[in-house]
């Protein structure tokens, strides 16, 4: 794996309503929180959108949201850090999710589109577990669609012969993430209540080139990121790229259809 990428607050939400859908879904299933008010984190915050719905479903919590990226860190600082209106704070801060353990009991420990950028993350579950209180819940969703023709093209043009030593390290595989049943042995094992599921978003998109709009903020960071130094190579792979998202993803009359499953897990530490 190559350096981490970097990232474009403005880019990512470009299409927030849609990516915020599977958390709003998320959230809808966790369970009431043990202690009030609450502490919770959000683990790989990104640009703050989704965590300010943390304030506003508890706002009496303390919520502290955690990411690596100075770009959206920023951008969580000037958009949505302060007092809540029920009392509570909404804060951010620098930490890598891949390390990232508790310092103190947490009531809900959150983490949205974040986990399949973090290698063997099942293996932080027991770290997370035991610095849940009791009754407090691990909850999450991730990327499951590696598979699909977005995904599978970009890893095939990096691993092409023009391309191979430059980006052949430097996207994800389809196992960065796991089965709904995977996760929900494995947190399972670590004494939770899971309740673990996938769902099919099918985004209908507008504009010219949707799919590739929707990558250059996610799937497709590493490899703007290795090429930065390169604008001309850059814009080539782009340009491979989107032709061959063009004849995958075809617009239609209403729009492009965008099929994105997502993995969600919830578990309760038992009392």
């Amino acid at each position: 794996m190559s350096a981490a990428p970097t990232w474009d607050p403005a880019q990512y939400l470009r299409h927030a309503d849609h990516r915020a859908r599977p958390f709003i879904d998320l959230l809808a299933r966790v369970p009431d929180l043990p202690t009030d008010p609450p502490r919770i984190a959000d683990l790989g915050c990104g640009p703050g959108n989704v965590t300010s719905l943390l304030a506003a479903r508890w706002p009496a919590a303390l919520v502290t949201g955690y990411d690596n990226s100075p770009e959206m860190l920023d951008r969580a600082h000037a958009e949505y850090e302060g007092s809540t209106a029920g009392g509570g704070r909404l804060g951010f801060a620098h930490a890598d999710v891949g390390t990232w353990a508790p310092t103190r009991p947490y009531d809900l420990i959150v983490s949205n589109a974040t986990l399949q950028w973090v290698p063997g993350h099942v293996e932080r579950f027991a770290d997370w577990v035991a610095g849940l209180a009791p009754g407090g819940t691990l909850a999450f969703q991730v990327p499951g669609n590696f598979d699909s023709p977005s995904h599978r093209l970009m890893r095939e043009l990096a691993h092409s012969a023009r391309w191979k030593d430059r980006l052949a390290d430097t996207l994800r595989h389809d196992d960065a993430v796991h089965t709904p049943r995977s996760y929900l042995e494995r947190l399972a094992d670590l004494g939770c209540e899971v309740d673990a599921w996938e769902t099919t978003y099918v985004h209908l998109l507008e504009g010219e080139d949707p799919v590739l709009d929707w990558v250059k903020g996610t799937g497709l960071r590493p490899v703007l990121t290795a090429l930065d130094d390169d604008p001309g190579a850059r814009e080539s792979f782009v340009a491979e790229y989107r032709a061959a998202l063009r004849e995958a993803y075809p617009a239609g009359a209403h729009g492009t259809a965008y099929p994105f499953r997502r993995v969600f897990a919830v578990a309760r530490k038992r009392v």
